[in-house]
């Protein structure tokens, strides 16, 4: 007979969110970041970004998004916004069809772009694998607010409250994380249809990756942030209405960016940026003392650092739009947006959450914690900072820096995974942790 009790069904969801972190982490470390630092030293080998295959560089930032943040954002949401719900004998059944179908698409399509064998079918079918695991996961946690508790007196429950600034932004980011899907559907049939190779074109991609990084990613983190930097970092209630404006001009700077117009996309994205930085009050000193039990005692410093990769990214999009000539000046905009911004915060907010969700456990070591972010954030700046003169100046000097950055980058990731990985499979509260 299946054990029901609510102790159960915890630790089943905590399972299940164990299996998507670990199935994020793979795709970080190997399609993902290894792939990207095979394609950088490629390129820095050549001096060209021509000289490598488009297929292979759209196979790294697949990996990297949909992979890795995708499958942790589905995998978080399943846990809380679920849990939120009371449906986990539910949701935890969803929760292991999403996961299926989202790995298999996820895989197929590295596959697909990588050795462009079959990809034909491999192509729009890895889209549809991801799209349906996706809207599993859509229609599970789309209710999570409509179901009373078991035994609950429905006549006396009390009306429901206005909805949480923090629960609109990630509504948004779910909104945009389907049209994100979707466009990938699209795209994909009509690749197969039509290319020669499994390849977005330039024009397309160049408005996809604003959809796919500030689309989902970027809201998905403000409104995390909006409910967990209060408490983790003490500091002041974030503005709401401050939030709804910055979400408002992203959103303006998304559209904006997928008609082309990509001086006024950047524009209200920078925006939209410095709105969210002030809302959030990110940059404010703490009413209360920070959390960091458990956690590298810097964990405060690397969350407000991020949000200044976040800014340095949306200004570097302003120069893009007006001045870049060979890739290097948005190259650097997205990087310093993806792995600045997005990576330094999930190695942060991560590593403080996810043991906690995966059963009340302790970081395995907090010296770990500090060594990814310190090393992910030098390899940042070394690739944000040598980009622009080698791309855009042929700089001999900067060439040579570019792969260097992206050791460094793999060895950040290297060190995250492992302490992410063996705090995951620690067995409990009881485990002691290391200095």
């Amino acid at each position: 007979m299946t054990d029901t009790s609510p102790a159960a069904a915890e630790i089943a969801l905590q399972r299940l969110l164990t299996a998507y972190v670990f199935t994020g982490l793979l795709f970080l470390v190997l399609p993902g970041t290894f792939l990207g630092v095979w394609n950088l030293i490629s390129i820095s080998g050549r001096h060209s970004l021509a000289a490598l295959s488009p297929s292979w560089l759209q196979a790294h930032g697949h990996a990297q998004i949909f992979g890795w943040l995708g499958t942790f954002i589905i995998g978080i949401g399943y846990y809380s916004l679920v849990k939120m719900g009371r449906l986990l004998p539910f949701a935890v059944r969803r929760g292991w069809a999403s996961w299926a179908f989202w790995t298999s698409g996820v895989t197929l399509r590295w596959v697909a772009n990588v050795s462009e064998w079959n990809w034909r079918f491999l192509l729009p079918a890895s889209a549809a694998l991801q799209l349906i695991g996706f809207l599993i996961f859509f229609a599970t946690v789309s209710g999570h607010q409509s179901r009373p508790a078991p035994g609950a007196d429905v006549a006396a429950s009390p009306p429901r409250t206005q909805m949480e600034t923090w629960m609109k932004l990630i509504i948004a980011s779910t909104a945009g994380f389907l049209l994100a899907l979707l466009m990938n559907q699209v795209e994909s049939i009509h690749l197969a249809m039509t290319s020669t190779h499994p390849e977005i074109p330039h024009w397309l991609d160049q408005r996809y990756l604003f959809l796919a990084a500030w689309g989902f990613p970027v809201l998905a983190v403000w409104g995390f942030n909006a409910r967990w930097l209060p408490i983790f970092l003490g500091l002041r209630k974030p503005s709401g209405g401050g939030l709804m404006a910055a979400l408002g001009a992203c959103g303006g700077g998304i559209a904006a960016a997928l008609l082309g117009q990509f001086r006024l996309a950047t524009a209200l994205l920078l925006t939209a940026s410095i709105v969210a930085s002030i809302a959030l009050r990110v940059f404010q000193p703490s009413q209360k003392p920070a959390k960091t039990l458990g956690v590298s005692a810097a964990f405060p410093y690397f969350v407000r650092g991020a949000y200044v990769w976040l800014l340095v990214a949306a200004a570097l999009g302003v120069y893009a739009a007006r001045s870049d000539a060979n890739g290097g000046i948005w190259g650097a905009s997205r990087h310093a947006l993806t792995v600045g911004f997005l990576a330094t915060m999930v190695f942060a907010i991560g590593q403080r959450v996810l043991p906690a969700f995966s059963g009340m456990r302790l970081l395995y070591s907090k010296k770990l914690m500090f060594a990814s972010l310190a090393v992910l954030n030098l390899g940042c700046l070394l690739r944000v900072a040598s980009e622009i003169p080698a791309y855009e100046a042929n700089l001999p000097a900067a060439w040579r820096i570019l792969p260097i950055s992206a050791v460094t980058e793999l060895t950040a990731v290297t060190l995250f995974a492992f302490n992410l990985g063996i705090t995951l499979v620690s067995p409990g509260p009881k485990r002691n942790f290391h200095g």
